[in-house]
């Protein structure tokens, strides 16, 4: 299956997938939270590697434009976060789940990495990720391919 989606971006412009490819899509649960910046973080450590390997790096998450600037401003992200608001791409990629917290249950995004390809095909995938080394994990993919 081939991946195109268009998102507004922190950048301010609208994120078309297709001019960017190969690309590392990260979807995560919620701007400024501890695992969220913590993978963030993670992204944006080894961006150089990623970048000199061919790939742009992308996180998405359902928050607004303005939470992701400062969300990115905070954090010196050096890549862009994409929101899906209405959850069109989340819903593309089957990473909304039900999920549990504090004994209620919502639908959220489940943590998920999606590696496509020079033409949107995913040749990896990560669903359920613990932050804790999964970036790495994610290049040394890349860099086995």
């Amino acid at each position: 299956m081939t991946y195109t989606f268009s998102l507004p971006s922190s950048s301010g412009e609208i994120f078309h997938s297709a001019e960017h490819l190969p690309l590392v899509v990260y979807f995560y649960p919620k701007d400024n939270t501890a695992g969220c910046t913590t993978e963030g973080l993670d992204f944006n450590r080894l961006l150089p590697e990623f970048q000199a390997a061919g790939y742009t790096v992308v996180g998405i998450s359902r928050d607004g434009v303005k939470s992701h600037q400062n969300f990115c401003h905070k954090q010196g992200f050096q890549f862009e976060l994409l929101s899906d608001a209405d959850e069109t791409v989340c819903r593309q990629f089957d990473v909304l789940k039900l999920k549990k917290l504090y004994g209620k249950e919502h639908i959220g995004i489940e943590r998920s990495t999606f590696v496509l390809d020079a033409q949107g095909n995913v040749l990896h995938e990560w669903r359920k990720v613990k932050v804790a080394g999964h970036a790495q994990m994610v290049l040394d993919a890349i860099r086995a391919a």
